[in-house]
């Protein structure tokens, strides 16, 4: 009996945890069997690698045929391993020889052609092979995707055949080849915005600090307009930081266009979404729409539209920048650091601020409309704005408001104040402790009274206050100021007043 051992990878979470893959052929009535926890996809592929050997013009072995995917305890679902078990049995079975055979990791489905098909969770793979100091195989479908991992030792094959002529000395496969459209998609330009400059000043807020932020105003005053804009006026992510956006991506089976490889995301879910497509879950278990979101924005429109359950899941990620989804096998974590950035009516009809035309809603009905937001949750958003309709002579043609910053020198002093933050903290002001605020934030005396006696009025929780310093001192970096003053402070409490006990 010859065993003959190949490599691959699972999915778990935006991990790729290696996976042995041991063939057996021994004496016996011809059988396969697949160990080691494999799902339904794992145990079909024994049927999928059958006709794969025989179309590339090998035998199936006529003997009892084991394979253990190791380790056992590790769930494998998917289409993945096909190429790693038919490598497997090929070589068990004697049919290749191939020496430096533990050098390798494959990863593909295989159609009954012995075409290598795609596979999701490439990235993650591609970035982990490196670690195992292995040259990974993956499907020539994938190269896009895998080309994002710089620098990393890869292979693509069309086809079952072509890889044995690479792994028995042949032939050679080729290299991954980045064929998309390396050109970056414009983003939508603050400029576009006309009037509003109390909303934009807190737009250049919660961008340059990324805080949280909630619109309150009547429809069509452009709340819409104004969250849209705000990846365009955020610095692109860091090499890293794109990777583990393009990992998320990677794992949700969602298709992703590389021209946004080095941009946040923007996700918009509509307010019917689950708390599983909201948080993540299924089984296997994929990232949701707050991981998706992960180090970009999360645009919740209408947000009292959204079942209340399903924004109570908001609140631990919000606050620790992360999601476990546990299920049955699974306990799988999923990065959720995001921007929520929100938009409401101030009222069921819509017309609450509006001074030219009048709300027909009682103050109950107000209440109730409001109520289906909970405290916790508006507790733990940094910045409440009011977005009143502008008046018909506020409303000027593109081109000529004068009085509007141009939208380079707007993003330049979002760009400067986040790099005072990152020379004196290493991270946003949104994410700092309770610790680093204290240090970071450092107020007078008499502003610190001052701000205690704001925050006893407001009604505000401990939480509320440590938020109120962190706006006030991305206030003070966009100001350059090395210091947080009463001025800040002020400013940053009115950012607050519309959560406040009635």
């Amino acid at each position: 009996m010859k065993i003959a051992t190949t490599y691959s990878s699972a999915e778990l979470g935006i991990e790729a945890p290696t996976v042995s893959v041991e063939a057996a052929a021994a004496p016996g009535l011809p059988h396969t069997q697949i160990v080691g926890l494999p799902e339904t996809a794992v145990r079909e592929s024994k049927d999928r690698v059958r006709a794969a050997i025989q179309a590339s013009g090998f035998e199936y072995p006529s003997q009892r045929i084991t394979v253990n995917l190791a380790p056992a305890d590790l769930p494998k679902s998917s289409g993945r391993y096909d190429l790693a078990i038919a490598i497997a049995i090929l070589s068990a079975s004697r049919q290749i020889e191939a020496p430096e055979l533990h050098k390798f990791e494959f990863l593909g489905e295989l159609s009954l052609t012995g075409k290598v098909r795609s596979v999701s969770g490439v990235l993650p793979a591609a970035v982990r092979s490196e670690s195992n100091q292995r040259t990974l195989i993956l499907p020539k479908q994938n190269q896009d995707e895998a080309c994002l991992a710089e620098d990393q030792n890869m292979l693509v094959a069309s086809n079952l055949l072509s890889v044995v002529r690479h792994l028995s000395g042949k032939a050679v496969l080729g290299k991954p080849e980045y064929k998309a459209d390396p050109t970056p998609f414009p983003l939508p330009s603050i400029d576009d915005v006309r009037g509003q400059e109390s909303a934009k000043r807190a737009m250049a807020i919660a961008a340059a600090g990324g805080h949280n932020l909630l619109m309150v105003g009547p429809p069509g005053t452009g709340k819409t307009m104004l969250a849209s804009r705000l990846p365009g006026l955020v610095p692109d992510m860091s090499l890293t930081e794109a990777l583990a956006v393009a990992s998320i991506a990677s794992v949700s089976r969602q298709s992703f266009d590389y021209r946004y490889f080095r941009r946040r995301p923007f996700r918009t879910p509509h307010h019917s979404a689950s708390s599983v497509a909201m948080a993540g879950g299924g089984n296997p278990p994929r990232p949701g729409e707050i991981s998706l979101a992960h180090l970009g924005v999360l645009f919740l429109d209408e947000l009292p539209e959204y079942p209340r359950h399903v924004l109570e899941v908001l609140r631990e990620p919000m606050e620790s920048g992360e999601v476990w989804i546990s299920r049955a096998g699974y306990q799988v974590h999923y990065p959720a650091r995001f921007q929520l950035v929100a938009a409401m009516n101030p009222c069921p009809c819509g017309y609450f601020m509006d001074k030219r035309r009048d709300c027909e809603c009682t103050a109950d009905q107000i209440q109730r409309y409001r109520s289906r937001l909970s405290g916790p949750l508006l507790d733990r958003i940094d910045i409440h704005i009011e977005v009143p309709p502008l008046a018909p002579g506020e409303v000027a043609r593109p081109g000529t408001d004068r009085k509007q910053e141009p939208s380079d020198a707007f993003r330049d002093r979002i760009k400067n104040a986040r790099e005072h933050m990152l020379r004196r903290q290493g991270e946003i002001n949104a994410m700092l402790g309770n610790q680093e605020v204290g240090k970071h934030c450092r107020i007078a005396s008499s502003d610190r009274r001052y701000l205690d006696m704001c925050t006893d009025k407001l009604g505000l929780s401990t939480r509320g206050y440590f938020k109120i310093l962190k706006v006030a001192r991305t206030i003070a970096d966009l100001s350059d100021s090395a210091d947080v003053t009463r001025q800040h402070l002020t400013e940053a409490v009115s950012y607050r007043k519309l959560d406040r006990k009635k």
